[in-house]
């Protein structure tokens, strides 16, 4: 399950998710809009990061990470981007925030000794979502990200609790919003089942969304080929335009597995083996 396109996406439709989770927000939280960047020199790509509005400059900029696997060099990677892209934005801003989501304790990288202090200061904030409480005390938008969390057994009662909520709390723009999101969660967390049983589990009609025509066809494919190139760049460094175009052209079947065996990789050599192998 690809759940970091899904946690974009809710912050894509409420940047003031992210400041729900700290307990010290900014006042003017609902002006942040959320971007993603590329820093050059060496090519970083940061994925989620929180731009304060405009007419409040110089402000804080908000980096965001959600780390659902365990990588032993994240805080090395994290620290290095964010420090990076304040350094080439000086300008712009004043201070500069970190919040790293993770679905628990257990994920989070071992040896963190050598970042004691910023992770024991106010700069960077750590949040793992199952010991946010009970999802259906939360605010809708933070329930949404505990749902990618929740279990098999228990997910389709909650998406249902949290589909039938929105329909009372939120405007109806809001609403088909986070339809389109449950669904998308659960898409993904389901995908041995049948587009009806789908259906049946959620009471919706999911061809009526445009979450399902995305995921099945072009949409699901397209996600998956961004999010691989992404996590490829990370692990082995800047592809060559050679081997990007023959991500590009691979299928989605060869992209899952490619998303499996790039855990693995450490080096451009193994990613080179690999398509030597298909």
């Amino acid at each position: 399950m690809r759940r970091d396109s899904i946690f974009y996406k809710l912050f894509q439709q409420y940047p003031a998710l992210l400041f729900e989770l700290l307990a010290n927000p900014p006042v003017n939280a609902g002006g942040y809009k959320f971007d993603s960047v590329a820093v050059k020199e060496p090519k970083f790509e940061i994925d989620g990061v929180f731009l304060p509005p405009e007419n409040e400059s110089p402000g804080v900029v908000y980096f965001c990470e959600v780390q659902f696997q365990k990588d032993e060099m994240l805080y090395e990677r994290v620290f290095a981007e964010s420090s990076l892209y304040f350094y080439r934005n000086r300008p712009r801003f004043k201070d500069w925030q970190a919040v790293i989501i993770y679905p628990s304790r257990n994920i989070e990288q071992s040896d963190i000794y050598p970042h004691r202090n910023q992770l024991n200061g106010d700069q960077v904030h750590r949040i793992y979502l199952d010991e946010l409480g009970d999802i259906r005390q939360l605010p809708l938008w933070v329930a949404l990200m505990v749902l990618t969390t929740v279990n098999e057994e228990k997910a389709p009662q909650e998406a249902r609790y949290l589909l039938e909520r929105s329909s009372v709390e939120q405007p109806e723009t809001k609403s088909r919003a986070i339809i389109e999101l449950v669904t998308t969660i659960m898409v993904y967390k389901f995908e041995q089942l049948s587009q009806r049983e789908v259906e049946k589990m959620l009471g919706i009609t999911l061809k009526e969304t445009r979450v399902y025509r995305e995921i099945k066809q072009e949409g699901r494919e397209e996600g998956e080929r961004k999010i691989i190139l992404r996590l490829l760049n990370r692990r082995v460094g800047e592809l060559p335009q050679e081997m990007r175009q023959r991500v590009e052209n691979l299928s989605l079947e060869q992209l899952e597995n490619l998303g499996e065996a790039l855990l693995d990789f450490t080096s451009m050599a193994d990613f080179q083996a690999w398509l030597e192998g298909l």
